[in-house]
């Protein structure tokens, strides 16, 4: 029998077709992996080839940091994997304030599993309102999807912005608009909602994020093809730029995958080190020997990014280009 924890979406991945029901509880998470080297992708074919899409994603890597904090431009952080309330993670806060003093940033998405253990009322305060709240403060406004080892009511916690929705989307510039999933049970519910919105939004940038990483080389979970074969096709349709994950405790950016970028940001409390199997061949730049978190900028057509370590170290660059809309309304 396959657990939750193993492959969390199954379950209502199999609802879709009526043939299983929900579990009560997840399992524990097993011991973590032994540490191997440090994740740079070998010169070597993806093992899933991309298929042809309509104007397909451009990734540019960068040797220096391409954030050119411009006037105007969408400033905001990605986060995942983090509620742990031990000295790394607020550690990785303060690099996440360190670089608000000179790139403004003034949203964060988070893609899942923001507390680890017991949610009273003291763990949202030291897992979350203690160490972010120099950005708190500032203004920043956080918006959470919910991972496996998430309590469904944290979507009614205000500073998480989710309005007690399980999902949701907004848009902070009219040309930028954000689709929150809740992967755990992607119930067939969530899935029509999602493919009315995409179709309907006019935005230039369709971004979408939640917790279970459709493509991953994760040593411990990995890509979740269950999810990907329900998904992916509506990302692929409707023109989905960038699709950003967790799940797995490292920082991964994916090499595009028919047009869409993806990247895995599991790597803001919780580690595993040497975890990024690299005889996949889709990794397009790993980080699994420290917590990082990702931040970006949009402008016009394009999407910079850097990721940077708790040691305040830039691991990964670059710049996106955005797909187009075929038939063009976009």
């Amino acid at each position: 029998m396959i657990s939750r924890l193993q492959s969390p979406s199954w379950v209502a991945l199999a609802l879709l077709a009526g043939t299983a029901s929900v579990p009560a509880e997840a399992q524990q998470p097993a011991p973590r992996a032994p540490a191997q080297a440090p994740a740079q992708a070998p010169a070597q074919a993806p093992a899933q080839a991309p298929a042809q899409a309509p104007a397909q994603a451009r990734v540019r890597p960068s040797a220096i940091a391409p954030l050119s904090n411009k006037p105007g431009s969408l400033k905001f952080g990605v986060l995942g994997d983090f509620g742990t309330g031990k000295r790394s993670q607020y550690e990785l806060a303060a690099q996440m304030n360190r670089l608000h003093q000179s790139f403004p940033y003034q949203t964060v998405v988070l893609v899942g599993d923001n507390l680890y253990g017991s949610e009273r009322p003291q763990d949202f305060k030291t897992k979350f309102e203690l160490p972010y709240k120099p950005l708190l403060d500032a203004g920043v406004k956080f918006y959470a999807s919910l991972g496996n080892h998430d309590a469904r009511e944290q979507r009614f916690y205000k500073l998480f912005n989710m309005d007690g929705k399980l999902y949701y989307t907004f848009s902070p510039k009219p040309e930028v608009r954000f689709f929150a999933l809740e992967s755990t049970y992607p119930v067939p519910e969530q899935i029509r909602w999602l493919e009315k919105e995409l179709a309907g939004s006019r935005s230039d940038w369709k971004i979408v994020f939640f917790h279970h990483p459709l493509y991953s080389s994760g040593d411990r979970h990995g890509s979740d093809l269950r999810l990907r074969e329900v998904l992916e096709p509506l990302f692929v349709k409707y023109g989905v730029s960038v699709v950003l994950t967790g799940h797995d405790h490292f920082y991964e950016r994916v090499k595009p995958q028919k047009g869409i970028t993806y990247f895995v940001v599991g790597s803001g409390g919780q580690l595993r080190k040497g975890n990024i199997d690299r005889s996949t061949g889709i990794t397009a730049r790993g980080f699994d020997t420290d917590l990082a978190f990702m931040a970006a900028e949009i402008t016009g057509d394009t999407m910079a990014f850097k990721v940077i370590s708790r040691a305040g170290q830039t691991v990964d660059a670059g710049i996106v280009t955005r797909r187009r809309q075929p038939g063009g309304f976009n």
